[in-house]
């Protein structure tokens, strides 16, 4: 199964960052996204730019509204991910455990849905199931070129 571990951070933890060496901090991130990648387990990770670089569409109103960042407050916002390929939930929470993340910070983890979690007869998933091939083999001719 696929899951994302979403990082959240409060107000608190980003001050904390702040003091940190970054070295440290991207030797650390990089030592667990190392493991993730020896056990096979990564499929997808990143981090976010500030909020401050981003914006909301809001669907309450017609048409959408357009908000700059930063919005929300801090513990909404988050700042990075990870997908995951695991055999249970018992062993995301153990990747997601060993992140090295301290206090004020959290993992939010959420299974990922797949298109065998839809009715197969449905005619929009059957084409994202083709949309899907074809995007796989356009991947895998630019990365055998």
């Amino acid at each position: 199964m696929k899951v994302m571990l979403i990082m959240r951070s409060n107000d608190a933890a980003v001050e904390a960052y702040q003091e940190l060496d970054f070295n440290e901090v991207i030797a650390q991130m990089g030592a667990y996204n190392e493991s993730l990648i020896k056990a096979g387990v990564l499929l997808a990770g990143e981090g976010l730019a500030d909020a401050k670089e981003g914006f909301v569409v809001d669907f309450d109103a017609t048409p959408p509204v357009v908000t700059d960042g930063p919005y929300g407050e801090t513990k909404e916002l988050f700042n990075g991910f990870w997908i995951i390929e695991v055999s249970s939930r018992e062993e995301a929470a153990e990747w997601a455990k060993r992140c090295p993340l301290g206090p004020g910070s959290k993992l939010e983890v959420r299974r990922v849905t797949e298109l065998e979690d839809f009715p197969q007869d449905n005619e929009w998933i059957q084409k994202e199931a083709g949309w899907r091939a074809e995007a796989e083999g356009r991947l895998g001719a630019a990365t055998t070129e």
